[in-house]
């Protein structure tokens, strides 16, 4: 489905468009002309139906050489696996923290095996071991053909999360929502404090399209967004909550 110009949604689950399996977040493809890189990777149950979404877009799916994840959650992240294996020279990329636990499938560390207990995945959803062949820190840039994407720290949500910034489009993944909302979650890497401090980094960065990892996105004026939940913080306050 493509939402702007080199932006396509080619996987999205029931807390987006229920283009793929319920369990996928949006998986953007940024199309930079001779390369492709996906953001995120959805939750691994359907990968066949994101390759047919490429296709179907007009997007070959042998220009796909990135995977850019946000964070590590089971719905970005569970599909890196096999996504690697399904796109010959595909380089996944992550933060420097999150890399061991995608390589080692250490789903203690991103609190799948909590998740999977309170019924927010099914028994299915597993996180298989995945290669990481980069592994980015706060403001590392790569080239995806003609455009360049810069990784941007913003945990709170889960150590280690990124947002990617390309032109004036932010990839927030679980960062920021359409509403100033945040996502919280009873995990031992989920902080309110450094939630807010990630949320002031972004209001304070130049983008215009908000592109969260689930829910509404917002094409224009997205940091109208940034600046709802900013409105909080500076009283000393909570952006309010993700309601799902």
């Amino acid at each position: 489905m493509r939402i702007a110009e080199r932006v396509h949604i080619v996987a999205s689950g029931r807390m987006g468009f229920s283009l793929t399996d319920d369990y996928d977040c949006h998986v953007y493809a940024l199309d930079g002309g001779d390369e492709i890189a996906l953001i995120d990777a959805g939750g691994g149950r359907s990968r066949e139906a994101l390759i047919a979404n490429l296709r179907a877009d007009g997007l070959d799916p042998g220009r796909v050489s990135h995977l850019l994840l946000t964070h590590a959650h089971g719905d970005h992240a569970a599909g890196a696996a096999g996504l690697r294996e399904a796109l010959p020279g595909l380089r996944v990329y992550a933060s420097r923290e999150a890399a061991p636990w995608l390589r080692e499938g250490d789903e203690r560390a991103i609190s799948l095996d909590v998740a999977r207990a309170a019924g927010i995945y099914p028994p299915d959803v597993r996180l298989r071991p995945c290669p990481v062949d980069a592994e980015l820190d706060d403001g590392a840039e790569l080239r995806v053909g003609a455009l360049t994407v810069r990784a941007v720290a913003t945990p709170g949500h889960a150590r280690g999360h990124l947002s990617f910034l390309s032109g004036p489009r932010l990839f927030a993944g679980d960062a920021l929502f359409y509403g100033g909302r945040i996502a919280l979650q009873d995990t031992w890497d989920c902080s309110v404090q450094e939630s807010n401090r990630s949320i002031e980094r972004l209001a304070g960065l130049d983008w215009d399209a908000l592109l969260p990892g689930h829910l509404t996105i917002s094409l224009s004026q997205g940091k109208r967004h940034a600046d709802l939940a900013l409105s909080a913080i500076r009283k000393l306050g909570v952006p309010p909550p993700l309601q799902v």
